[in-house]
């Protein structure tokens, strides 16, 4: 596999972290008409070197940054974190304010959008788009006003997904829902044409497994005793509680997934457990073995009747071919015009940004990236203070900025090592927020011979890294077109949700370890992880890894989807403290794009 993107992207990065915020325009387009993030493959999402000074400053208490450059800039509002969440803080001020007032965004990674990353990948010079992390717009319909209002204004128009999105490709090319079972944990490498589970339910119209039951649970490479554990669990359900039903819905709330099945069905094999524990990924934020017997109901999980997950009004298809990279896309442009080219979020898919537009000193709004803030503190009593002093690491060196106001979109987890002087009831909740570990590989393949031959849309894998892979959403849209025939270039999706190796130990025990664990890899340990999933999977008379692979893009996001804290700490959290208010989904305790942008408008609207 080349790596020459990889390996130059990576320093071409390295080197133009130097130079957000210089002033100098003509210097800075000549250096940065080269700096253009979507295009790296390699390590990305939450990349090397983006969580270093946060580290520091969370871990270590660091607070001596060396000599500080106290700049000469002044802004109406300062906003920590360039997600959707910050761009649409930046972009509701100037609605409320109006397009004159000055706003910067801050952001510590090299490019904006937060967990909405867009990945590009060449084959043969055509470019290829997916998703880095947030996928799609989430039942848009079901938005309120202030979200409509929104996405109307920036150009996302959600009708032209019921003709950009192609419900029939999947039955066109007779692909299906499977799971892929590795030789390392099962003895052998197997594809059963069964997921065993409901989460491949939620791409539309994926086509689902071939076999019955009794077919699936005979073909699963597991004991003769394992074969009718299983072939138990897939025909269980809640009929097979022995609780009266006035006391049912009482007793899924509170009882464990994972004892309904060693108690209730008595399942003891350890294949099936793993099976179980990997079967519901990203849907609930954790594996099964936390979970009660409801939500491994809600989600679909081993052994639980599949459903429709989302109904006819509000099916999964409201993704652009770069997830919801497009809506941040779409807000930078309507915030900074010459960034790109392009009427609306459609015209924007194909257009390729100029970087260097992002933080030039004639913009009312400006994008700083590589920017990690260390520091917000109002300049006197927070009642009534007129000026915020904010501190951010560029280039490991230290600079600061004057604010009338700032909104914090960054996680809220890090608020408190970052705000001075935030009441400890306040600062106490915003530790009890936390996020789980999340990974997505994008994989782009020179053909799709081999997973049209085992007639593979989605194969959960529940003995890889990755527990989910399938072939990107089929979205075509300004002048974008997807894969047409399997002798075209794909990109595949991978989806990793980490957990902690010891099955039932506390959530944020099993998010700790996970995150290091994952932190802990190189880019060759997951090439090789994808490498030997792809390889065992498909057919070796279609498929070489070193042939048909053309570049791999892992995107860790070691803090993924919000996971709301107990009781009221959410509310607590994310109340206004002086001139600072906190935007994010964090602040939502929902991980959605429609939280996001909920959140930024509550946080502009709490400023006086």
């Amino acid at each position: 596999m080349k790596r020459r993107d990889f390996i130059n992207g990576t320093l071409m990065v390295a080197g133009a972290s130097m130079f957000p915020g210089c002033t100098n325009n003509t210097f800075s387009d000549k250096f940065n008409s080269l700096y253009y993030p979507p295009s790296l493959t390699g390590l990305r999402g939450s990349h090397p070197g983006s969580n270093t000074h946060a580290h520091d400053r969370a871990w270590s208490k660091k607070s001596d940054w060396g000599p500080t450059n106290k700049l000469k800039e002044i802004y109406d509002l300062v906003v920590v974190g360039g997600g959707i969440s910050g761009l649409s803080a930046a972009y509701f001020y100037q609605q409320k304010y109006g397009k004159d007032k000055k706003v910067l965004i801050l952001d510590n990674h090299d490019d904006f959008g937060g967990h909405a990353k867009r990945n590009e990948h060449t084959i043969d010079g055509k470019t290829l788009i997916s998703n880095g992390g947030s996928q799609s717009i989430v039942d848009p319909k079901l938005g309120n006003k202030v979200v409509h209002d929104l996405l109307k204004d920036i150009g996302v128009e959600i009708e032209r997904f019921n003709t950009a999105y192609d419900r029939d490709f999947y039955k066109r090319n007779n692909l299906g829902s499977v799971t892929y079972f590795n030789k390392k944990i099962f003895g052998e490498d197997k594809v059963v044409r069964h997921p065993y589970c409901n989460y491949p339910n939620y791409i539309e119209g994926l086509m689902a497994g071939k076999l019955s039951n009794e077919d699936a649970a005979q073909e699963a490479p597991l004991s003769k005793k394992g074969k009718k554990q299983l072939l138990k669990v897939l025909n269980g359900g809640l009929h097979k509680i022995n609780v009266p039903k006035n006391k049912l819905n009482d007793y899924i709330r509170s009882h464990s997934y994972f004892d309904y099945l060693k108690d209730t069905l008595g399942v003891d094999d350890p294949g099936i457990l793993r099976m179980a524990r990997h079967s519901a990924l990203d849907w609930a934020v954790s594996g099964t073995d936390l979970m009660t017997i409801e939500t491994a109901k809600s989600c679909g999980a081993l052994g639980f009747i599949p459903k429709t997950v989302y109904d006819e009004d509000n099916p999964y298809i409201y993704h652009f071919p770069d997830g919801n990279a497009s809506i941040a896309r779409a807000l930078v442009k309507k915030m900074i015009p010459g960034v790109a080219e392009g009427k609306n979020a459609e015209e924007l898919v194909l257009s390729k940004f100029k970087y260097a537009e992002l933080d030039k000193f004639s913009n009312t709004v400006r994008i700083r990236l590589n920017s990690t803030v260390v520091n917000v503190r109002h300049g006197s009593d927070p009642k009534n203070s007129s000026e915020i002093f904010v501190k951010y690491i560029n280039n490991n060196k230290s600079h600061m900025i004057k604010a009338k106001s700032v909104v914090m979109a960054c996680y809220n987890m890090m608020i408190p090592h970052i705000v001075s002087d935030l009441p400890e009831e306040q600062a106490s909740a915003l530790r009890l927020q936390s996020k789980s570990p999340l990974q997505y590989s994008s994989v782009s393949l020179k053909n799709w011979r081999a997973m049209k031959e085992m007639e593979i849309g989605m194969a959960m894998s529940p003995g890889n890294m990755h527990q989910a892979i399938f072939m990107d959403f089929p979205v075509s849209m300004g002048g974008y077109e997807y894969t047409k025939t399997p002798d075209d270039p794909c990109i595949i999706q991978m989806i990793s949700c980490p957990y902690g190796e010891t099955v039932g130990a506390p959530r944020i025990e099993q998010y700790r370890e996970a995150r290091y664990r994952m932190l802990g890899l190189q880019f060759s340990d997951y090439e090789e992880e994808i490498r030997s999933h792809l390889s065992g999977m498909l057919p070796k008379k279609l498929f070489d890894f070193d042939k048909d692979v053309e570049s791999i893009t892992v995107n860790r996001w070691a803090h993924g989807y919000t996971v709301s804290g107990p009781k009221n700490s959410t509310k607590i959290g994310r109340q206004p403290f002086g001139q600072i208010t906190i935007a994010n989904c964090d602040s939502a305790g929902s991980a959605d794009a429609k939280a996001a942008i909920n959140m930024a408008s509550r946080a502009v609207n709490e400023l006086s």
